[in-house]
């Protein structure tokens, strides 16, 4: 029986629409609930309704202590993390707004203290930035502002005044203590009942920010195609998406190129189209071959289909590849759909350039320390029918939905920010992330 006019399937619209009615808590339960099943499935659409519930969390939450406030969105993003480990989008957004929390805590204290916020913020981005080997990491920086209670060091002073600037005698030289531990860059965050409601719509118009770039950063990145797609060349677009889809019709409207479009191997893992309301930015991040070929051909593309097994034959004659990923780590590899490993590893055989279309959000500052863990594996009825049951029962059969690319087959990484070197990632990471946020699973599940 079909469901009542109106009524829409669990997932991200239904998802949206019952956040305006429901208590906090309750939606949380869903989001979990819908993370679980599946039903939320894609790294845009778990990262919008990540931030839209953390948003509606913000708003309700009841505590005003600012360590309080950062204690509770972790346990929340711990949750939703547990629920599905393999969306490590969800991590992103959490470890995103507690900065945008601690940010704006420091910028009330330092206001509090005379004059102090710009430069220690100034400090404290300067120490939290994790450099690429064979440069001092952040905690060899951070002992340089340890204090020490047996030196004190001078009074710093601004640079237009020779006047000390007010809660600059308690920096001191360095020495062996930590800089939680007196320092006034990292002092205990505490608010103020006065200044607690003003925190919290600075930190809630951020996360509004941070919703509207999700839903801006497809257009932001296809703004990038005309300086990276010429006349008359040979693209490569594996399992397409809206984020490719959207690159190429922009330099469609001014270039002239053929496609080539090869879809992955046999695995329908892919999200479907949404049939709730096109305006709540939850779009897939995937479109079916049909649909991508139909909107490139409409634009005077020309497209060609190729099966997987074509992709090594054709490479040569290829100008570049463009792959949209699951995820990006901080290394520079990437999460793609299965079969993209190879289709670089063949490209960086015939010296094809590899490009990789990703937003800032999919800019995970995890490390891939256990690559079998971030590689999900799907149903192997897509590779194998059930109905050849005495062939099963002789065999064990894995599917697996990703592949994990190396940093050192891929050439250039687009984001919605400009295009970056691979090696320049831990760059845009540290710009994004704080060092204490990285680790989420920190305290025992609830």
């Amino acid at each position: 029986m079909p469901p009542p006019a109106g009524t829409l399937t669990p997932g991200p619209a239904s998802f949206l629409s019952s956040l305006k009615n429901s208590p906090m808590e309750t939606s949380v339960e869903s989001l979990v609930s819908l993370l679980r099943r599946r039903q939320i499935r894609g790294s845009r659409s778990c990262a919008i309704a990540t931030a839209h519930l953390l948003r509606v969390v913000l708003r309700n939450i009841p505590d005003k202590d600012v360590t309080k406030l950062i204690d509770r969105v972790q346990r929340i993003g711990q949750r939703l993390a547990e629920a599905q480990p393999k969306e490590m989008a969800i991590g992103n957004i959490v470890r995103r707004i507690l900065g945008l929390i601690r940010d704006e805590a420091e910028e009330d204290r330092d206001k509090e203290a005379g004059g102090y916020g710009e430069i220690g913020t100034g400090i404290r981005n300067a120490t939290s930035i994790t450099p690429p080997e064979g440069q001092p990491g952040p905690t060899e920086k951070r002992s340089l502002l340890a204090p020490n209670t047996s030196t004190t060091a001078p009074a710093i002073t601004s640079l237009f005044s020779p006047v000390p600037l007010k809660g600059a005698s308690s920096i001191s030289t360095p020495g062996t203590q930590t800089p939680g531990e007196g320092s006034p860059i990292a002092a205990p965050l505490s608010s103020t009942s006065n200044t607690a409601q003003a925190l919290r719509a600075e930190v809630v118009e951020g996360v509004q920010e941070i919703i509207d770039e999700l839903n801006q950063a497809d257009d932001q990145i296809a703004g990038y195609a005309i300086d990276h797609i010429h006349s008359s060349e040979v693209v490569l677009a594996y399992a397409p998406s809206m984020t490719v889809q959207r690159f190429i019709l922009k330099a469609a409207a001014k270039r002239k190129f053929t496609v080539i479009h090869a879809g992955p191997f046999s695995n329908d893992h892919r999200p479907r189209s949404l049939a709730g309301n096109p305006n709540t930015g939850l779009d897939d991040d995937e479109e079916n071959s049909e649909r991508f070929q139909k909107s490139l051909t409409v634009a005077g593309v020309t497209v060609v289909m190729i099966p997987f097994s074509a992709i090594f034959a054709l490479m040569s004659r290829t100008s570049k590849v463009i792959l949209d990923p699951h995820i990006v780590l901080a290394d520079g590899s990437l999460v793609a759909p299965a079969g993209a490993r190879a289709m670089a590893q063949a490209a960086s055989m015939h010296r094809t350039q590899v490009i990789v279309l990703s937003g800032v959000y999919k800019l995970s500052p995890v490390y891939p320390s256990d690559v079998k863990t971030l590689i999900e594996i799907g149903n192997p009825r897509s590779v194998v029918g059930y109905d050849q049951g005495s062939f099963l029962e002789k065999i064990d059969i894995k599917n697996p939905l990703f592949d994990h690319v190396p940093a050192d087959i891929v050439d250039l990484y687009i984001t919605n920010l400009g295009g970056h070197a691979p090696s320049y990632l831990y760059r845009i990471i540290a710009d994004h992330y704080r060092n204490e946020d990285i680790q989420l699973m920190r305290f025992d599940s609830e």
